[in-house]
């Protein structure tokens, strides 16, 4: 029999844990500090439901858990019982951190960048619309849309619907979130259409098929064995890569450029099982599948760019199977990610369901213009005035002011998109 003052310090560790054990089990709007002004911006009450639900699922598994450590609590003796305080404290840990991820993201629509987030869920929900009204039967159930947040972090990065989190002990993610840092709010941060990229293909279920017959196309063609290794690992960058392109055309392959640009040694540098390509090769990449839409002087700069920037005969750090072979590789990876059939796609090719034309291209430019001289181009889609913005800095537009301009544009689309429950994306996954 264990001595009383262990007893006592067992039994207070034992209230203590219980007294946490279904804190976090719930979010509003309230709790997480919404205002009634913050509301047009604030995710919608569809993205409340898919949290609380997977709040409730981890508080409903701490309950059952205590309920095992008390029923066999008299009979246990000391070790016992602090495993069984172990096995309540992981559920715990879970809950506080699936609910500490989501009160993260909502209550960020309480703050002066609440516009900035709104605006990016509509960019990012115009990208999933881009593909229904080419291929309405693809998406045809009801998403709940991605959620923008701010952190730390020098590139944007997403967390892909339904995939399970390390940084919530395993538990899946209910909706796309994709991050943006702080000081990339701005909406005409191309690596933005390549985040949502990457949701996008995730919910196609292209994963797979895209990577097998990526790497069959590779080795029926006799490419290098370490090459095709490297590239089928790479193949979800390239993917979104790609797929940002047909979404904002080839001002978001410039802005993709403008984010890899580096010094050389960076650039030039191969990553032994890094996912993404190195940045040498990327932007050739980029530079080919502007070529293939038909964009050959936008390629031939992006080349004449790149060139003026790295020269491998100076020094690279890149394995040489992989460099020889991207001038017949590249080629190749981009017809196969984005010009063969896929049968996820109903035997259609990438290019089908997120069309992009020169009539988009011409849009774009004239949005340019108006952005410039202060004015929205109000019948440009969301994913293109990504576009549209960046070339309008280049035409000399205020940051600041063509920041606010845009903003204000999509976040009062935002509001009305939250007026709207059903012509969002907007179901419980």
């Amino acid at each position: 029999m264990a001595a009383p003052v262990v007893l006592q310090f067992l039994e207070g560790k034992r209230h203590g844990l219980v007294a946490r054990a279904d804190r976090l089990s719930r979010l509003t709007p309230r709790r997480v500090g919404l205002r009634p002004q913050d509301m047009p911006y604030a995710p919608s009450h569809e993205h409340f439901i898919a949290a609380n639900r997977r709040l409730g699922e981890i508080g409903q598994r701490s309950v059952r858990q205590v309920k095992r450590m008390e029923a066999g609590w008299s009979a246990a003796n000391p070790g016992q019982r602090l495993i069984a305080m172990a096995m309540v404290e992981r559920e715990v840990d879970r809950a506080r951190r699936s609910f500490g991820m989501f009160f993260e993201i909502f209550s960020q629509r309480g703050s002066s960048f609440a516009p900035a987030l709104a605006a990016h869920d509509v960019i990012a929900l115009d990208c999933y619309r881009a593909i229904r009204a080419a291929a309405p039967e693809l998406l045809a159930k009801p998403l709940l849309k991605p959620l923008t947040y701010l952190e730390h972090g020098y590139s944007p990065a997403t967390m892909r619907r339904g995939v399970q989190l390390a940084r919530l002990l395993g538990d899946r993610n209910p909706f796309p979130v994709i991050r943006i840092p702080w000081d990339r709010d701005n909406p005409w941060q191309a690596v933005f259409l390549h985040e949502v990229s990457h949701n996008l293909q995730a919910d196609l279920g292209l994963w797979h098929e895209n990577r097998t017959s990526l790497t069959r196309r590779m080795m029926s063609s006799g490419q290098n064995p370490q090459a095709v290794s490297t590239y089928g690992r790479w193949h979800k960058e390239i993917f979104a890569d790609l797929a940002a392109i047909l979404l904002g055309g080839p001002a978001a392959a410039t802005g993709m450029m403008v984010f890899l640009a580096h010094p050389a040694p960076r650039a030039m540098t191969y990553r032994p099982g890094g996912s993404h390509p190195t940045g040498y090769l990327r932007a050739f990449i980029l530079a080919a599948m502007m070529e293939r839409m038909g964009f050959a002087e936008e390629a031939a700069s992006a080349k004449r760019i790149w060139s003026t920037f790295y020269n491998p005969q100076k020094g690279h750090r890149i394995p040489n199977p992989i460099l020889q072979s991207a001038p017949s590789a590249i080629p190749l990876i981009v017809d196969e990610i984005a010009f063969q059939p896929r049968r996820a796609l109903g035997q259609r090719a990438l290019v089908d369901i997120i069309p992009f034309t020169k009539r988009d291209e011409t849009g774009i430019q004239r949005g340019a213009f108006k952005l410039a001289a202060g004015k929205v181009p109000e019948d440009l889609p969301p994913r293109h005035l990504v576009s549209a913005s960046s070339l309008a800095l280049g035409k000399g537009a205020h940051p600041a002011r063509l920041s606010h301009l845009i903003v204000s544009h999509l976040s009062r689309l935002a509001a009305a998109e939250r007026e709207r429950p059903l012509v969002q994306l907007a179901a419980v996954a």
